[in-house]
């Protein structure tokens, strides 16, 4: 054996956050040694708690045991990038003390992204997770009426010498929102900076405390919010969510560029589908697929992302939402299920 096999073989593992191979991503550290059939080499990260490590060095074994020989016993290290303090955009460290941090986006308004993140937020939060959950939406909030405390009013707590916000906490989830501390029947006319300033704010003045996972509910499309909460955060990745439907899946796709891009670098952790097909309560095992049949599946394969799940369209997660009692608080329901698997896909990572 000779290196050059080695990395043609691992041209053949693609790492999700980008959708390119381990070389052209220049994940290959320059260290490959080969003694019989023994190969150790290291694989470069962007994160020390990168969520695709695990699945991107068995899928390296995988290749150099099809690609070179079945024999080869492999020896992966890996190690990660360190930030250069001088090119970082800022030197404070992260504001959120959280394991994960998620971001949830959609191309476009309408495909249910509050709705997932809510019952995500509370799905994992059924599963004994410290759970935070951050409504970005400064023009559309719609957690507080999703979690039935829309009258609630976020007060003030001392912690070390400053006067943080103490987040409203429903259902074991804790969360705030523009929309606790604005009239909910008027309109939100904000500038960008003003918007972008009102997250830092919800951000960095609040008393979250020590989390498994901070889930941020974006708003749609792309915009000064999203620069601002990737500057100020370090995102574990993001969730893109879609409906079937062709015009939303041209927007998904868009979504998942952005946070591909260099200067974003954000792994995409999964694509979920939702409003996948219609399914009546007296008919529970029909499927109707009004908006198309497995768009974002499809998507999913070509954009080489994994597919988290896909969420029927049924009356009674329309009614959760509506009502303030997400359906996933149902442990066992049929459409409870549907988010717990969600839940599952990522705790794989």
């Amino acid at each position: 054996m000779y290196p050059q096999q080695i990395i043609d073989a691992l041209r053949h593992v693609r790492y999700p956050g980008t959708g390119k191979d381990l070389i052209e991503s220049g994940m290959l550290e320059d260290d490959i040694r080969i003694s019989g059939f023994e190969v150790s080499f290291s694989l470069i990260f962007p994160k020390e708690n990168d969520p695709f490590m695990k699945s991107v060095v068995k899928a390296a074994e995988v290749a150099l045991q099809t690609y070179v020989d079945p024999n080869i016993a492999a020896h992966i290290h890996t190690k990660f990038v360190k930030q250069n303090p001088q090119s970082s955009t800022s030197n404070r460290p992260s504001p959120i003390h959280a394991k994960q941090v998620i971001a949830i986006h959609s191309g476009k308004g309408g495909v249910g992204k509050s709705t997932v993140t809510a019952n995500l937020a509370v799905a994992l939060a059924n599963q004994g997770y410290r759970v935070g959950l951050l409504d970005a939406d400064i023009h559309g909030p719609s957690i507080p009426k999703m979690f039935h405390c829309e009258d609630a009013r976020p007060y003030s707590v001392e912690e070390e010498g400053r006067t943080l916000i103490e987040p409203i906490e429903q259902y074991g989830v804790r969360m705030l929102s523009i929309g606790f501390f604005v009239n909910p029947d008027q309109a939100v006319i904000w500038r960008g900076g003003m918007a972008s300033n009102a997250i830092k704010q919800l951000i960095e003045d609040a008393h979250w405390g020590e989390l498994d996972f901070f889930l941020i509910d974006l708003p749609p499309g792309t915009s000064d919010i999203h620069l601002t909460l990737i500057s100020e955060l370090q995102l574990t990745g993001a969730v893109v969510v879609t409906t079937p439907q062709p015009v939303a899946l041209v927007d998904a796709r868009k979504g998942v560029e952005m946070f591909r891009n260099e200067k974003v670098n954000v792994p995409i952790l999964g694509l979920v589908e939702n409003m996948a097909w219609f399914t009546p309560a007296e008919l529970p095992q029909n499927r109707y697929y009004i908006f198309g049949k497995d768009g974002g599946k499809a998507l999913a394969e070509e954009l080489d992302v994994p597919l988290l799940g896909q969420i029927p369209l049924v009356q009674s997660i329309r009614e959760g939402g509506d009502e303030g009692l997400p359906v996933a608080l149902q442990t066992g329901h049929p459409a409870a299920m549907a988010f717990e698997h969600i839940a599952a896909q990522l705790l794989k990572n």
